[in-house]
């Protein structure tokens, strides 16, 4: 009976040393180690994939998360749009009321200031929606929000990445942990009773 105990005991400790040590392995050793007879190299999992892993983070981000087209539509509301028309309106209006020569009647100014800002009210929404969709088409071919994040995550310190992760997922981590001792146990269980048998 003892000699199942003890089992059960190695079993677990080594589990949960195994999936402690394979956690830590995601990110250690950081800069590659070379063992010189056999030319091997060992690093972390991140480390060595760092630059695919910030590709497919970038890709994932631009392609399932945040297109340029979205970020357009909310900033390019009709509201904005209005706000935008009001004051092209306002200014182009002032700077006519200025430049006009003084010597044209009031009467007249004010029919064709009027005249103008109709003419604004009817042809400068058109050529709005023409320029954002313009502007749409641009930023799409030239803003690489995939290629952004990911230079961002490359300029990130490995440290910094790992602190993050551990952050962000300690709890799942530590039930990894637990878990490897548990079936640890488990197997050291297995191999208790079947030595017992044999």
């Amino acid at each position: 009976m003892l000699q199942l105990i003890i089992m059960i005991i190695v079993g677990g400790v080594i589990g949960w040393i195994t999936n402690v040590l394979a956690i830590k392995m995601l990110f250690r050793p950081l800069k590659p180690i070379i063992i010189p007879l056999i030319n091997f190299k060992i690093q972390g999992l991140i480390p060595m994939r760092r630059s695919e892993i910030a590709r497919s983070i970038g890709a994932a981000v631009e392609n399932e998360l945040i297109r340029v087209n979205d970020i357009i539509e909310q900033l390019v509301t009709e509201e904005n749009k209005k706000e935008v028309l009001d004051s092209i309106r306002k200014r182009v209006l002032k700077t006519l009321e200025l430049k006009l020569p003084s010597l044209i009647p009031t009467a007249i100014r004010q029919k064709l200031l009027e005249y103008i800002g109709e003419q604004i009210d009817l042809e400068a929404a058109g050529i709005l929606d023409r320029t954002i969709d313009d502007l749409t088409n641009k930023a799409i071919e030239r803003v690489k929000v995939g290629q952004m994040v990911a230079d961002k995550i490359d300029e990130f310190e490995l440290e910094k990445i790992e602190q993050m992760i551990l952050q962000l997922s300690s709890r799942e981590l530590k039930h990894i942990e637990i878990l490897g001792g548990i079936l640890g146990a488990v197997i050291g269980l297995f191999q208790g009773l079947l030595v017992m048998i044999i």
